[in-house]
């Protein structure tokens, strides 16, 4: 909700004007040239701006300044050259601004060219200042601070931010659009060492989450190098749930929907294989949360497809979920077992419900913390019976697959673990990774009978 009151009256009772409403659908606004800009949702899923003055602020009074169009406006800014807007585009950033030609705010939209594919982690602007300061990263990139030149629109790097010690110049980024059975083009992003030769022979972690629109955005994390540096391929699938084209992009992955985000998640996988990238020999996945169900239902759907799967922290049992102290919150993103259709929606996304007993399945490793709050840890220890019980009945009384339960006495959901600790899962995630795709320096060592045996 937006109110406006005239400065002039100020020590006496203000008379407050409504501007906006909820029903308005305003995301945030700014003020400038006596004019204020609304980032609205309404009826423009990815996105709209419009302008209306400070006199009649009313959101229906309102004209159109910037309107939807093919990529998501996820954010604006305002300097005293220009409205600046955070654009998305399947989930990597771009900048433009609308130049503010005219006193009363009349312009031209123009593209800033960013030095590099990224995700515009701060945008920061003044109304009595020109041009921006953006904060930067991407997947090979480590952050950096960026001011933007108000008339050229040309970067500079400030200097502002200390500069990474670790070395990404021979790590590639590759951007690519998988196929769904539905026809949706799904984005996958790739990184991987420059001198990797592309075979069926790269291990290979596909990561997937697909929830609440949040959007998987380039970030820079040192130390997917020990993964990078042994020739592997780190690959994110920007499965639909997510944010990556914004309400519509979730809402394509939620309730009745939801399939279409763990079968995103296999649509990305064969697109892999398909390509030479990997092979089912050498491909894992892993998600955590949310992401649980993604990688949980692929795991039930497509076992034949992976090598080694990890869900961490997830959410694997949504038919229980409603009933645990964070389960209300989430009715509006899985639904609800109170009625039919919600029923059968959350049966369909619930890995526990979904394994069979005459089903193979790979190596799967859960990870959880038993203080995690928001996903209760039963949900790893449950699913890692009901997987331990086939692979052990199906293997004739020796598990086929090793299903391994990874449980940290020490931890939550993640969000406060420290470095070390994430320090720790990280190796445990790769060194089980490369023992199941067959490195012969990650195989477990043969076990010596102690001497006078």
């Amino acid at each position: 909700s937006v109110y406006i009151a005239s400065g002039g009256e100020l020590g006496k009772t203000l008379q407050w004007k409504a501007a906006v409403t909820p029903a308005n659908k305003v995301t945030s606004f700014v003020v400038a040239n006596n004019l204020l800009y609304y980032l609205s949702n309404d009826g423009a899923p990815r996105g709209k701006v419009l302008r209306a003055s400070l006199s009649t602020p009313a959101f229906s009074t309102a004209s159109v300044a910037v309107p939807q169009g093919d990529h998501v406006v996820a954010q604006i800014a305002v300097a005293q050259d220009g409205l600046y807007l955070r654009e998305m585009r399947g989930g990597v950033d771009y900048l433009l601004r609308l130049n503010f030609v005219t006193p009363r705010g009349g312009g031209n939209l123009e593209f800033v060219k960013l030095p590099f594919d990224l995700a515009i982690r701060q945008l920061i602007t003044s109304p009595a200042r020109p041009g921006a300061l953006l904060r930067l990263e991407s997947w090979t990139e480590a952050p950096k601070y960026f001011s933007v030149e108000e008339r050229s629109g040309n970067f500079a790097d400030t200097g502002l931010h200390p500069k990474s010690n670790v070395d990404f110049s021979n790590i590639v980024e590759l951007r690519l659009m998988a196929p769904a059975k539905d026809g949706a083009r799904i984005p996958v992003s790739l990184i991987y060492r420059r001198d990797t030769a592309l075979n069926r022979a790269n291990p290979t972690l596909l990561r997937g989450y697909g929830a609440y629109g949040i959007v998987q955005s380039p970030s820079f994390n040192p130390s997917t190098l020990a993964w990078l540096e042994r020739g592997g391929v780190l690959a994110t699938c920007h499965v639909r749930g997510g944010g990556e084209y914004g309400d519509e992009w979730h809402r394509a992955g939620q309730m009745a929907t939801k399939p279409n985000t763990w079968r995103d998640l296999i649509a990305c996988a064969e697109y892999l294989i398909a390509r030479e990238f990997t092979s089912a020999r050498t491909l894992g996945i892993q998600g955590g949360s949310a992401g649980g169900i993604t990688v949980g239902r692929a795991l039930t759907e497509r076992p034949d497809l992976f090598a080694a799967v990890i869900p961490a922290v997830g959410t694997l049992d949504t038919l229980r979920m409603e009933f645990t102290p964070n389960g209300p919150p989430n009715i509006l993103e899985f639904g609800t077992v109170t009625n039919e259709q919600g029923f059968k929606g959350l049966l369909a996304m619930s890995s526990f419900h979904n394994v069979r007993d005459d089903q193979r399945y790979p190596a799967v490793m859960l990870m959880h913390g038993v203080n995690d709050p928001r996903v209760e840890v039963w949900h790893s220890a449950k699913m890692a019976a009901r997987l331990q019980a086939v692979a052990y009945r199906n293997a004739g009384g020796h598990a086929h697959s090793p299903v391994l339960l990874r449980l940290d006495y020490d931890a939550g959901h993640g969000v406060g673990s420290t470095r070390s600790q994430r320090n720790v899962d990280l190796a445990d995630v790769y060194s089980f990774l490369l023992w199941r795709f067959g490195d012969p320096a990650f195989q477990p060592a043969a076990e010596v009978p102690p001497a006078g045996r």
